[in-house]
């Protein structure tokens, strides 16, 4: 048995019959990759990660790279480098992979939430400008489940009030703007490998940008090298230790080789949901503003019409689970979250966000799916409709 039919015998076995939300697309590329690590006398950072940086720097078109433990490490310590902590506000949205956002809070900056664009789930640059502040030093836009922000209203809003400009592209690995691929806009970009990424390493995530002077800086908070033992530079700074290990970048690296495979396949199975959904009234299908040129979808997220209520979406994800099929909310909102009302924000103050997240559903979406499959999870998800007392279905 070859090593490949052997991991998919192991997974089989894992998952009897479910369909999961994610599903890390891992051939012999991969394994062998990090078979070869495992055999090398370096699991540390070590050449994998600097291959790794160099890879993911071209395939984007930035100058510089730092691997990082985490995203939200790599937000930590890009904020740091900025000269962003307590005091300094940042405007960001409520509605979007918030393991980055944390880091604000982390750092001891005060996340200022902006509300929304209804149509694109992405960070409202006219919103956000309302809430600029003397005490405004950034703005964290995300690339919300891989559609672009706003970038060219972005970057104006951050000229405009000389901010610095933050790109979380964790979601978005591979879609386009105006040209452009997303992680290229920002004065740094975030990513982050964990799952459900389409790049997906396990742990990891990666700082892009084209300043030399931060790209430095990076470097010398995120770890101390062996090679810097004696550097008066790096011994002037408190190490965060937030590397990432050669094992994940081996992965990372292997995986980023075949992003053009694993993406083209992923658009296979998001063309079958399409076709699926076109006979389900009252969805809003995934949106792709005007100004788009490739989205990719980090997740097959819906959005649940007006007939809709939350509860009802989430008896829905009860629905599922019984037919063995995964699905989730895309996110609670952070103004909904406890954390962060003790710092005073509240269900209310956001509406587009409460009104999309409230009916915003994730169904299963990887390269394993197959075209039986997506039928099976579109009719569970209609006939859970049913069920919830939402109306009929159009079949």
């Amino acid at each position: 048995m070859d090593p490949q039919t052997e991991a998919d015998v192991s997974t089989e076995e894992d998952q009897g019959d479910w369909l999961y939300l994610s599903d890390p697309d891992i051939t012999t590329d991969e394994l062998e990759a990090t078979v070869l690590t495992l055999r090398s006398n370096q699991l540390s950072a070590g050449p994998n990660v600097l291959a790794f940086e160099q890879a993911m720097a071209a395939y984007v078109g930035r100058a510089h790279a730092a691997a990082v433990g985490s995203g939200t490490l790599g937000l930590c310590l890009s904020l740091k480098v900025l000269g962003i902590g307590p005091g300094d506000e940042v405007l960001t949205a409520a509605y979007a992979w918030h393991q980055i956002a944390h880091a604000i809070t982390i750092v001891g900056a005060t996340p200022i939430l902006v509300d929304i664009d209804y149509w694109s789930g992405c960070i409202d640059p006219v919103k956000a400008a309302e809430k600029a502040t003397p005490r405004t030093k950034a703005i964290l836009a995300s690339n919300i489940n891989g559609h672009p922000a706003d970038w060219k209203a972005l970057r104006e809003l951050a000229d405009r009030y000389q901010l610095k400009l933050i790109e979380d592209s964790t979601e978005a690995v591979g879609s386009r703007y105006q040209g452009r691929l997303t992680g290229s806009f920002g004065d740094v970009a975030i990513f982050d490998f964990s799952q459900p990424s389409a790049l997906c390493c396990g742990q990891g995530g990666m700082v892009l940008t084209d300043d030399p002077t931060i790209a430095s800086e990076l470097g010398y908070l995120r770890e101390r090298r062996i090679s810097d033992r004696t550097s008066v530079s790096v011994g002037s700074r408190v190490p965060w230790q937030a590397s990432m290990s050669d094992l994940d970048a081996a992965l990372g690296l292997a995986q980023l080789r075949r992003i053009d495979e694993i993406l083209m396949k992923r658009k296979q199975v998001e063309g079958w949901y399409h076709k699926e959904m076109q006979t389900f009234e009252g969805i809003k299908p995934p949106y792709l503003a005007d100004h788009i040129d490739e989205v990719h979808w980090m997740l097959y997220k819906i959005h649940l019409g007006k007939r809709f209520t939350g509860s009802a979406r989430n008896q829905i994800i009860e629905d599922m689970e019984s037919n063995s099929v995964e699905s989730a909310i895309y996110c609670v909102p952070l103004h909904q979250q406890f954390h962060y009302q003790r710092a005073g924000w509240h269900r209310g103050l956001l509406p587009n966000t409460e009104r999309i997240a409230d009916r915003s559903l994730t169904l299963p979406f990887h390269t394993h799916l197959d075209e039986d499959e997506v039928k099976y999870i579109v009719k569970t998800l209609k006939d859970a409709s049913l069920n919830v007392g939402a109306g009929a279905a159009i079949y």
